[in-house]
């Protein structure tokens, strides 16, 4: 199919008429979206919960075992008797 018959197949398209839209359409289209955004709002909040309570996880961790501190020496035995 080169450009013309291309064109032509377009302009043959474009001047037909539009196809009849069910009229129960719209109130379809409104639940579906209403549900598609109620969907997606209780994932962005479990998401966000579940990222503050690896947080506060991470603290608590990092509270207990103080992974910055070092930790003692046991190569030396303590000096017993001077």
């Amino acid at each position: 199919m080169n450009r013309v018959q291309r064109e032509a197949a377009a302009r043959r398209i474009m001047d037909q008429r539009p196809p009849r839209v069910p009229p129960d359409l719209h109130g379809e289209v409104l639940r579906r979206g209403g549900r598609l955004l109620r969907r997606r709002r209780t994932a962005r909040r479990v998401l966000w919960l579940l990222l503050c309570a690896a947080a506060v996880a991470f603290i608590w961790w990092a509270a207990v075992v103080r992974p910055w501190a070092q930790p003692p020496s046991t190569t030396t035995p303590p000096i017993v008797g001077w």
